[in-house]
């Protein structure tokens, strides 16, 4: 999907995405002291929103105008409004401004093509203070034939070790790197249908400081 295809999608509905955090993404980033944080393919905001109020100065950015005006408007209603800078920009190619690193960077449900998914995560990577932490959610491949819901086309799934691939050559440390199983429950008029789980990678490393 583009640009103006995922205008529509998130003009279309009130949150396209839940409010809250992603399981992994708040297991992964609460135990991580506040500093700053690149949020790529932010969508509505709502990590930006989350690592706000957990006291970080986030640059939220995606290439949704209208995603990210619902997130400004969050962030303006919940006095987060210094604390988050929004920013239209494709994630496979944008780069900070000269001088500006994060001490987290985070790509999360970013599901593109094995090519366009290596620019996003060394994009990622590139971005990041020494010893700084890049976290990498997505749709695991498994998930098609194991698990509920996601993208059904293979070629934008993928596993830890295609992401751990694409930062072949970039000194790093991992901190976890796997699959990891969320629960899904059933939507609404399916009462008495069991929960089912989805397949995710998860992928937190840091880059190697010096």
């Amino acid at each position: 999907m583009d640009a103006e295809a995922w205008d529509e999608r998130y003009a279309a509905s009130d949150l396209v995405w839940s409010a809250g955090p992603n399981v992994f993404v708040e297991a992964e980033c609460s135990g991580l002291p506040a500093g700053r944080a690149l949020d790529l393919a932010a969508g509505e905001g709502r990590h930006a929103l989350w690592l706000a109020r957990r006291g970080w100065r986030v640059t939220a950015l995606d290439f949704s105008a209208v995603a990210l005006d619902k997130g400004r408007q969050v962030a303006e209603g919940s006095g987060l409004a210094d604390a988050i800078t929004w920013v239209r920009a494709d994630a496979t190619t944008w780069r900070p401004p000269a001088g500006t690193t994060y001490d987290l960077a985070l790509l999360a449900y970013l599901q593109l093509p094995p090519a366009q998914r290596r620019a996003a995560v060394r994009g990622a990577y590139d971005a990041l203070a020494p010893g700084g932490a890049l976290l990498v959610v997505a749709h695991d491949r498994t998930n098609l034939t194991e698990g509920v819901g996601g993208p059904q086309d293979p070629e934008v799934l993928m596993s830890a070790e295609d992401v751990l691939g694409d930062l072949t050559g970039l000194p790093h440390e991992v901190e976890h790197a796997g699959r990891a199983g969320r629960r899904v429950e059933p939507g609404h008029g399916a009462d008495d249908a069991p929960a089912r789980t989805a397949w995710d990678c998860v992928v937190r490393v840091h880059r190697a400081a010096g």
